[in-house]
């Protein structure tokens, strides 16, 4: 493969990667290596590489590591923050290494290059007090688990505040799945941790939708996301009104999956 016949295919790797490159060290000054997704060719060497190894970008120019003076330098992958944190910080050199995802247009970090000796000592240190950090994990993780669920109980009530007619335990489900960690949902959002009534009544409105109407038959059935909403938008809207105006009567439904 000739270097031109090289940059026409890698057009991605080499143009785009070099404007990442010099983006991230104008704002970092960190070092950037690239973890090809093309076959590639070192433009000063001619060394082919081929997909999944390393790339310089200088100048404009793709180079291999021997070529860019990197080649001594050992990768550790992303994984271990605290390896890492504490690796980088003890080699004198470090490099990121980052990686096109054609799923999210983007370049992702993958790990970093960093000298042999800074890592065995980074090493050494996790070992040594690896018992300590197990234990702080797992006190961290049990108070993120108690807030989880005093924010999960604050959500409920607040529901239940807005929507006196919504079932106790109906209301308390809407919480646990709008505020449950790590799924981007309202509930997890400032406003949803703010209990705004504007997240509050989104949430309970996606709740309706899905658990009253028919509108997971709808999708289901080929209707676009917009016409499937249109379909069910009066029997949320009842339900909706419903529940803001009469109070739960604790001797009747409390939370079943009705269809409104």
């Amino acid at each position: 493969m000739s270097l031109a016949r090289n940059f026409e295919s890698c057009h991605v790797e080499s143009m785009t990667g070099a404007a990442a490159r010099t983006e991230s060290a104008s704002k970092s000054k960190e070092l950037v290596v690239f973890s090809i997704i093309r076959d590639s060719v070192c433009a000063e060497c001619g060394e082919e590489l081929w997909k999944g190894r390393f790339l310089f970008m200088e100048g404009g120019r793709p180079l291999c590591l021997r070529c860019a003076d990197l080649d001594h330098l050992t990768y550790l992958p992303s994984g271990d923050a605290a390896l890492t944190r504490r690796a980088k910080k003890h080699s004198a050199l470090s490099v990121v290494v980052v990686r096109f995802s054609r799923a999210r247009r983007r370049y992702e970090r993958q790990g970093i290059l960093i000298e042999e000796s800074a890592l065995e000592r980074a090493q050494a240190e996790c070992f040594e007090d690896a018992d300590q950090r197990a234990a702080r994990r797992e006190h961290d993780a049990k108070r993120g688990s108690q807030q989880d669920r005093d924010h999960i109980i604050r959500l409920a009530a607040a529901i239940r505040e807005l929507f006196p007619g919504c079932p106790e335990r109906e209301a308390h489900t809407i919480a646990e799945h709008t505020g449950a960690r790590g799924s981007d949902r309202v509930g997890r959002t400032a406003a949803g941790r703010s209990l705004e009534e504007e997240a509050l009544t989104a949430a309970v409105v996606a709740a309706i939708r899905h658990r009253h109407t028919s509108y997971d038959e709808l999708l289901m059935s080929g209707r676009s996301r917009g016409d499937a909403r249109d379909a069910v938008r009066e029997d949320v809207d009842r339900l909706l009104e419903r529940w803001r105006s009469v109070a739960d009567n604790p001797g009747g439904n409390r939370g079943t999956d009705s269809r409104a």
